[in-house]
């Protein structure tokens, strides 16, 4: 099932002091990015997360806030690194800004990681097709 799209129309208000923010399919939800490819929001289920670390997770975490977890091979299985957005902001739009900007900094650090990454692989596979003298 795909997120819902009134969900979707609602986290965009709720967020939109971040700027502007796109939104892009994933698994049977989807992601909020803003600043291009800073994903701090997951979509599933019909429940929000947003991206955390070990700073902010335990922020989250005294807001009664509950990890990312999903079914696999009959386990379940958590990744901390999405927690839920408090309840009570899904209907206050300066609470919900004030936990997505928390969620922005580490949103920002995984795009970072992740380019770097992509650019070492494009790097080592463009080093391995240039013919040698």
């Amino acid at each position: 099932m795909a997120a819902d799209p009134a969900l979707i129309a609602h986290l965009r208000d709720l967020f939109a002091g971040l700027g502007p923010i796109e939104v892009r399919r994933m698994f049977s939800g989807a992601g909020l990015y803003a600043e291009g490819d800073a994903m701090f929001c997951l979509i599933a289920h019909d429940a929000v997360y947003l991206k955390t670390d070990d700073a902010t997770r335990p922020l989250f975490e005294a807001a009664g806030a509950e990890p990312f977890a999903y079914e696999m091979n009959g386990r379940t299985r958590s990744l901390p690194s999405f927690m839920t957005l408090p309840e009570s902001a899904m209907e206050d739009p300066d609470e919900a800004l004030r936990w997505a900007r928390l969620a922005l900094p580490p949103a920002q650090a995984a795009a970072q990681e992740k380019r770097r990454v992509k650019a070492r692989k494009a790097a080592k596979a463009g080093g391995a097709a240039r013919p040698r003298a």
